[in-house]
Parts: structure tokens; C-alpha cells; sequence
């Protein structure tokens, strides 16, 4: 019995479109090997000045008029007497580079100078050395971390597979327009399925990457003070630092006791109460236990122990005589 032509002829198409798709994506794996390898670029730049009194200045300055996909990504750390105000600084650092708040986190309390901030943000790669310049100037610039990588190479490789991936659907959907069985369109279809779900991937992929280099991430930590941390500290600003922090620690343990006493109050008042019952009727107690064992003995006929406050007096010895004065015999 021959095989049915159509059976044959889809199955010779679909041989041909899986040698192709394995040709795409070597072609696409060289032509990504050829480009560039995946580069990462990262810098740092520890600073520390007055409180406003000078930009930030970036490393890394980002280069728009490129084909180049990389990644900048920074950590700005920054410390403040006037947590309100920096605040707001950073918020409008961020509205005014056309950026958004991807998370916050913020904490403390204002009466101990304790509170805290922690922001992620992200801008636009061309106002990414913008955005830096004025959020340093929110607050005391403790440390800047700026890091770029490059994905070009990542990115070229995921578009090639996608483009082969795309050709091979539209092959797909020609055979499926000339399936003359059930059978060839089903088989068809789970290919096209596949395929399918390998583009999806993909695409978000793109994406993501896409996101990624189109807006910069900043990591901005901004931390409250009594005193801005100087330049250049010398032993007298130690001595002064280790004495302030030392004070605010102890400060802190004892409003820590203070609370575990408080905690720990309705239970200290219940056993108070329940030894002072106990002290209170020992005595009645004792004698209970006493007149029990008394009225066991009488019941068993034996005498009535001595009580354990009497002791008798030990027996004493007759006088001695004197052997001289016993021999003498009054004379008349």
C-alpha cells in the first residue's frame, strides 16, 4: 500500500521548514558571536562633601546617539538633618527628569533622628546624568555606584531567533492553507503551536531588554542625622560620634526594658498575688498538716510525740561528798 502523496508532501515540507529554522538559528548564534560580546563596564566613585554644595558628577555618561544596547544602573547614597525637605528634593528630582517611583520603603522615627528611605528609580537613559545631579544635591553625598553593561550582543542574538522563528510561522500557515486532511492540518498545528510559544517567549524578552536600556535604574538611599558626617573626621569628631551613638544606644535599651516591663506587667501582678496567698496562709497550713498527723497517732494508740520546742533537762548527778570532812568526828 503507497503512502498518500498530500502525507508525503507535508511531511517533505516540514523536514525542509525544521532544516531551515536549524539553519536561522545558527546563522543567528554566528552572526551574534560575531558582534560584540557581552561587556560589563562598571564604576565607582566614592565622594563626600557639604550638604548642597556640590553636583554629583557621573562617571558614566550615557551615549543616546548609538546602536548599542547597555544597561546603566547607579547607587546614590545620601544623608540629611532636614528629612523632609530631601525628601521632597528627590521626588522632584524625579518628576522633573520625566522618571517614576518603582518601589519605596520608609521607616524610623523623627523624635530620635532615626528615620530612613529607600527608593528605586528609574529614569530615562537621557536624563540619567541629569537625574544624579540633582538627587545628590537633596542631601550630604556619602557614595556613588554607577555600573553599565552591555547586552548588545544578547539582544542581537534573541532578534535574529525571533526573525527565523516569524519566517517560519508564515511557512507554516501557507502549508496549513494547502492541507487537504485533517491529519496534515492537525500535525501542522501543533507546530505552529510551538512556534508560537518560542515567539512569545522571545518577544518579552526583547522587551524586557528594551525596558531596561530605554530607563535607567537608580538606587537612592537617604538616611537622617543629627550631625552631617565630615570630610575629613578627626579624632575629636570620632570621640564625639562613638559618644553620641553610645548615648542613643543606651538611650534605646533602656526604652526597651521600660516596654518589656510593661509587657511583663499583668503577669508580674498575678504571681505577686499568688506568692503573697501562699506566704499568707503557710502558717494556717502547717497547722493543719499538724493536727492530721495528731489524730492519726491517737487513732493508731501511740503517745503524743514531745512538742519540738520543749527539750527536758538532761539528768543531773547526787552531789559528791567530801572524804575528808566525812572521817572527822566531833570532839566533845
Amino acid at each position: 500500500m503507497k503512502p498518500h502523496p498530500p502525507i508525503l508532501r507535508v511531511a517533505a515540507l516540514s523536514a525542509a521548514l525544521a532544516l531551515s529554522a536549524l539553519l536561522a538559528g545558527c546563522g543567528a548564534s554566528s552572526s551574534s558571536g560575531s558582534a560584540a560580546a557581552v561587556q560589563d563596564t562598571a564604576g565607582e566613585q566614592i565622594l563626600s562633601s557639604e550638604a548642597n554644595s556640590s553636583q554629583v558628577e557621573s562617571v558614566l555618561v550615557p551615549e543616546t546617539q548609538t546602536d548599542r544596547k547597555i544597561i546603566y544602573r547607579a547607587n546614590l547614597s545620601l544623608e540629611t538633618t532636614d528629612f523632609s525637605a530631601a525628601r521632597q528634593s528627590l521626588t522632584q528630582a524625579v518628576e522633573d527628569c520625566g522618571g517614576y517611583l518603582e518601589s519605596s520603603d520608609y521607616g524610623g522615627s523623627a523624635s530620635d533622628a532615626s528615620r530612613y528611605a529607600y527608593y528605586t528609580v528609574r529614569v530615562p537613559v537621557e536624563q540619567y546624568e541629569a537625574f544624579l545631579n540633582q538627587a545628590g544635591t537633596a542631601g550630604n553625598l556619602l557614595s556613588l555606584q554607577e555600573n553599565a553593561q552591555d547586552i548588545t550582543a544578547n539582544y542581537i542574538d534573541v532578534e535574529a531567533r525571533l526573525t527565523a522563528l516569524e519566517e517560519q510561522r508564515n511557512r507554516l500557515n501557507a502549508l496549513a492553507d494547502q492541507a487537504e486532511t485533517t491529519a496534515d492540518l492537525l500535525e501542522i498545528e501543533s507546530q505552529l503551536s510551538d512556534v508560537q510559544y518560542q515567539i512569545e517567549s522571545y518577544t518579552q524578552q526583547l522587551r524586557s531588554m528594551s525596558d531596561q536600556v530605554s530607563y535607567s535604574t537608580v538606587e537612592v538611599s537617604l538616611r537622617e542625622v543629627s550631625s552631617l558626617t565630615p570630610e575629613t573626621a578627626t579624632f575629636g569628631d570620632k570621640v564625639r560620634a562613638a559618644l553620641q551613638t553610645g548615648w542613643q544606644n543606651f538611650l534605646l535599651l533602656l526604652q526597651g526594658l521600660v516596654l518589656l516591663i510593661l509587657y511583663l506587667l499583668p503577669l508580674l501582678v498575678l504571681a505577686g498575688i499568688f506568692i503573697g496567698v501562699l506566704v499568707l496562709t503557710r502558717p494556717a497550713r502547717k497547722a493543719r498538716r499538724e493536727r492530721r498527723a495528731q489524730k492519726r497517732l491517737e487513732e493508731l494508740g501511740l503517745p503524743k510525740p514531745p512538742h519540738p520546742l520543749y527539750q527536758p533537762a538532761p539528768p543531773q548527778d547526787p552531789p559528791v561528798q567530801d572524804s575528808d570532812s566525812s572521817d572527822q568526828t566531833p570532839q566533845s
